[in-house]
């Protein structure tokens, strides 16, 4: 088995709670050697849960540092000098206080790569930016749910996973180019570019996106959520092959092309509503997935993970979901998470 591709590289994590200890796992799982470095009380999410740290902090060695000392700052630029990059997810104020900026660490490691995840970028306030606060804050609340209702937010923390995917990217971006430097990631903005069609849509056509019925997609029809005689089906006809393979499947005449289906949204809707109550979810899903049509039953997260096993992986005493990113050749070896300060360094 080969080593990981990122073997070799040393990474210092001072992450607190779910973005920067998830983008620092995620390089932790390609093989890179990541110091978390806590304070004596450790990172706040072990008071969450063992299970919830060890989700986003398998692979890593803690070390136990109280940055605002003067022998905190010195092991600090010890390791600084002999590691790769260092990414950081606190609030501004915070992270210039306790010298966690390249300008601050440049001395000591002209090529250190430093990454900063923040609410709005290094230069703002301290506003609180927390996972659901930016998506009230960006759009996506507003953008959630049926309608006639309220807003709603997604089941699952999607400003903090997603922020920390983008700050791997630029971390290992900066890291390829040979050069040190600092990189910022701000939740806001991404958020805001993952709503990129929607975003261009109102900034060029001044088209203000709105919430549709079970999510209905602003530009494809039918895509969206569908009830079925038992369960709901999600349906993504994104071009005319898929409905030809649907339509005659569903025994469905007519609406031939996407700007027909798209003109005629609503009898479209009804028709192949009223055709998928008459099977039930898994029935359709089995039924159309053989003939290449995206569609699928909705389930629970239980039955997700009943359904594809082969993501299930064993770190030290949890079962976790694994990494996402498959490297031919490679197996990420999946050691547990660390016991608050009982890493060493050298």
């Amino acid at each position: 088995m080969t080593a990981g591709p990122l073997a070799g590289y040393r990474i210092l994590e001072v992450g607190t709670m779910l973005a920067g200890p998830y983008a620092t796992m995620m390089l932790a799982d390609l093989g890179a050697e990541v110091i978390k470095l806590e304070p004596p009380g450790g990172d706040i999410s072990r008071q969450v849960g063992d299970s919830y740290f060890a989700s986003i902090n398998r692979g890593k060695v803690s070390v136990c540092l109280e940055l605002s000392t003067e022998d905190g700052q010195r092991r600090l630029h010890e390791l600084v000098a002999r590691s790769h990059a260092l990414l950081v997810n606190l609030k501004p104020s915070a992270i210039r206080r306790l010298g966690l900026t390249y300008d601050a660490l440049r001395s000591h490691n002209e090529r250190i790569v430093c990454v900063a995840i923040t609410g709005s970028g290094l230069s703002a306030g301290d506003d609180p930016a927390f996972d659901y606060i930016v998506q009230a804050a960006t759009g996506v609340a507003a953008l959630t749910g049926d309608p006639d209702g309220p807003p709603m937010l997604p089941g699952y923390s999607a400003a903090d996973n997603s922020t920390g995917l983008v700050a791997a990217l630029g971390l290992l971006a900066l890291l390829a180019s040979g050069r040190g430097g600092q990189v910022e990631v701000a939740l806001r903005d991404v958020m805001l570019s993952q709503l990129n069609y929607r975003a261009a849509a109102y900034l060029n056509e001044g088209t203000r996106p709105r919430r549709s019925p079970f999510g209905a997609h602003s530009y494809y029809v039918p895509a969206q959520l569908f009830a079925t005689a038992d369960g709901y089906l999600a349906l993504f006809i994104t071009h005319d092959g898929f409905w030809r393979s649907f339509a005659g499947e569903a025994g469905i005449d007519g609406f031939a092309t996407m700007a027909q289906r798209v003109a005629r949204r609503d009898e479209v809707l009804a028709t192949v509503s009223a055709v998928l109550a008459t099977d039930t979810a898994a029935g359709w899903e089995a039924r159309l997935r053989p003939l290449g049509v995206p569609a699928a039953a909705v389930r629970t997260l239980p039955e997700a993970l009943d359904a594809a096993p082969e993501v299930v992986v064993t770190a030290g005493e949890y079962r976790l979901v694994g990494s996402p990113v498959r490297v031919a050749g490679y197996e990420p070896a999946y050691r547990p998470a660390p016991r608050l300060g009982s890493g060493s360094y050298s």
